[in-house]
């Protein structure tokens, strides 16, 4: 059966996600030294403790990174001593600067070439567990939707969030296929979903796992070959 619908995972896939987090976390605690003195230099250890408190109360926070950031910071304002109307007036200005540098991309000088190639032969649609928006990325011509861990409730691998991918672009799971870095996010989650799978893997890493992917990759440059050779 012929291909018809590609998801993508996002981060270290479309670009690396280290450096860009790395580069927001950097921003984020430098505005909060200019603008939250009280934070002091705030031990990461107890950054880690909120975050653990948060996700026992809440699990569904795991696959709410967005929100659960959020929480971590008024969390820890307070703890800092200041009151909850002030707390949550820098955890707000304080995650737009976080979110603003996160979405500070440079993408290689692949990506767009290769996905205007696949743009034009398939339906496109992202999948992703982080809160990288395609939209503040000058992208979404490329995706006719993107589903977001966020907002569904639910992350890879669970095959939820494969299955809505199939109800939007009317396709049935034979006819799909995901690339992603992650083997339990995106390679075993699409499997299970009954989608093929392809491994972006630019490390050249050794695959370790039981069941392998339909296909691996090491550059996006790679990949309209991979799809042509399967519809052959």
């Amino acid at each position: 059966m012929n291909l018809r619908l590609i998801t993508f995972d996002l981060d270290d896939t479309l670009w690396q996600a280290k450096p860009i987090i790395q580069g927001a976390e950097r921003a984020l605690r430098d505005w909060l030294t200019a603008n939250a003195p009280l934070l002091g230099d705030f031990p990461i250890e107890a950054l880690g403790a909120i975050r653990r408190m948060l996700i026992e109360r809440e699990p569904a926070l795991r696959h709410r990174i967005s929100e659960l950031r959020r929480r971590i910071l008024f969390h820890a304002l307070t703890d800092a001593g200041y009151d909850q109307t002030q707390a949550q007036q820098l955890t707000d200005a304080g995650f737009r600067v976080f979110l603003d540098a996160r979405h500070a991309i440079e993408l290689a000088p692949e990506v767009l070439p290769t996905l205007e190639w696949l743009a034009n032969h398939y339906i496109l649609g992202v999948l992703t567990n982080g809160n990288a928006d395609v939209r503040r990325l000058g992208l979404a011509d490329y995706f006719q939707f993107a589903l977001c861990a966020e907002d569904l409730g639910i992350g890879k691998p669970d095959p939820r969030p494969f299955r809505e991918a199939l109800r939007l672009a009317g396709v049935s799971a034979a006819q799909a296929v995901h690339i992603g870095d992650h083997h339990e996010d995106d390679i075993f989650g699409a499997q299970q979903a009954g989608f093929r799978a392809i491994w972006y893997n630019p490390q050249r890493l050794p695959w370790q796992q039981a069941r392998r992917p339909e296909a691996e990759i090491h550059s996006l440059t790679e990949l309209p070959g991979v799809l042509r050779h399967w519809s052959q």
